[in-house]
């Protein structure tokens, strides 16, 4: 009988190179070996070989402290699979010694939806009073209501009827946890972006929160309850599953490894990115729009769905709108799933140092297509002279074609 593959073969590639180290925010920000990919490794392996105990103090230190952006994979010339060696370590780690109170606390409230619910009503209210502006602040819960603030829609252009061809392929959208509590405005972007090229859009009831936070965390028991709960959901036949969020696009493609099976299988690879769908059919130019937007692709977006080309295609035909570039756009902003709330204070560091790169272009809007993205963005560019306004790349474009 053939053994199983260790689930950390995806890093026996490596060969200590260090060209990932550039690549590594959070070396950049410490300069210790141990914060790099190539040091992560080490440590990794001797996890697994049982020369560190998972109680191993900096063990965790290391490994808790990366954000799982997988930013070291595009430039690794060996192949090196990190994110999936990342997630095996935390994975051992959480059944050896369980999840700290925090990360408890924080995922045991996805994983029901009428507390998320509850929660992200209360937070849109605190949105809408202009409650959370007043208590933004540099605290870290200031930090939080800053966050909370940084949900409300941005500019929307005047309402059109969209034009759905009932012929096109049709598309099931997953609304998610964040996106669909406090970001329904991206979703209805979303919708009607694609009605106009050509798509029909469908529901599917039943969704869970994508189950990302909690495989990014190690609770593979939550994520993959999650997962399932996702694939009896969609289990009625559509031509894709869109998402309109890097960080749940990039484990809904992953559900067939997550959960296994033919029906996961079969369901990942039904599964799009907003922006892949769209540059397939085209898209159908809008109206001009007289702006220097700067695009920030999200990490899970460019490295772990290596969706790269087409949000800049997207943005590239809409008449009159320049790109700019952001200097170290393939450093991660530093909101990374539940990154912020638990390591508050790198998160914060890799915030600001993405808002000064920001600042420097001086855009009039920034676009990116993940949810933790735009509130850790949001957030920190909160207060300059000028703050640019933080948008899903969908929402220019749904600007554009409804103007």
């Amino acid at each position: 009988m053939t053994a199983a593959p260790s689930p950390f073969a995806s890093l026996d590639p490596c060969v200590h190179c260090g060209f990932c180290l550039p690549a590594c925010p959070t070396y950049l920000a410490t300069g210790d070996e141990a914060d790099s990919p190539r040091g992560r490794i080490v440590l990794m392996r001797a996890l697994e070989r049982g020369e560190l105990r998972p109680t191993d103090a900096g063990l965790l230190q290391h490994l808790d402290a990366c954000l799982g952006c997988r930013g070291c994979e595009p430039v690794c010339p060996s192949g090196v699979g990190y994110g999936r060696g990342l997630e095996a370590a935390r994975a051992l780690l959480v059944r050896e010694r369980g999840l700290s109170a925090s990360a408890r606390g924080i995922l045991a409230v996805f994983r029901r939806t009428w507390l998320w619910r509850t929660l992200f009503g209360g937070a849109r209210l605190l949105r809408q009073l202009g409650i959370a502006d007043r208590l933004a602040g540099g605290s870290r819960a200031g930090f939080g209501m800053a966050m909370v603030a940084a949900t409300r829609p941005g500019q929307q252009g005047a309402p059109t009827h969209a034009l759905a061809h009932q012929a096109g392929p049709t598309v099931a959208l997953f609304r998610g946890c964040v996106m669909d509590a406090l970001f329904g405005h991206v979703h209805e972007a979303t919708r009607r972006t694609l009605e106009v090229n050509g798509y029909r859009v469908v529901e599917a009831g039943g969704q869970a929160c994508c189950g990302a936070l909690h495989e990014h965390a190690g609770d593979r028991v939550g994520a993959q309850a999650l997962a399932r709960q996702n694939l009896a959901a969609f289990a009625s036949p559509a031509d894709f599953i869109v998402l309109n969020s890097a960080g749940c696009g990039a484990l809904l493609k992953d559900y067939g490894h997550l959960v296994g099976g033919e029906a996961a299988a079969a369901f990942s690879s039904k599964v799009r990115d907003v922006t892949e769908l769209l540059a397939d059919r085209g898209p159908r130019a809008g109206g001009a729009l007289d702006l220097d937007v700067a695009y920030d692709a999200p990490c899970h977006l460019q490295h772990a769905q290596k969706v790269r080309t087409q949000p800049r295609q997207l943005l590239a035909g809409i008449p009159g709108l320049k790109i700019e570039e952001i200097p170290e756009s393939t450093l991660c902003c530093g909101s990374a799933g539940i990154y912020n709330l638990v390591q508050p204070e790198a998160a914060e560091q890799l915030g600001q140092r993405k808002a000064d790169h920001i600042r420097a272009i001086a855009p009039d809007m920034v676009a990116t297509g993940n949810v933790g993205c735009i509130l850790q963005m949001r957030a920190a560019l909160d207060g300059g002279e000028k703050t640019p306004r933080v948008l899903h790349t969908i929402q220019i474009l749904d600007q554009s074609i409804r103007g």
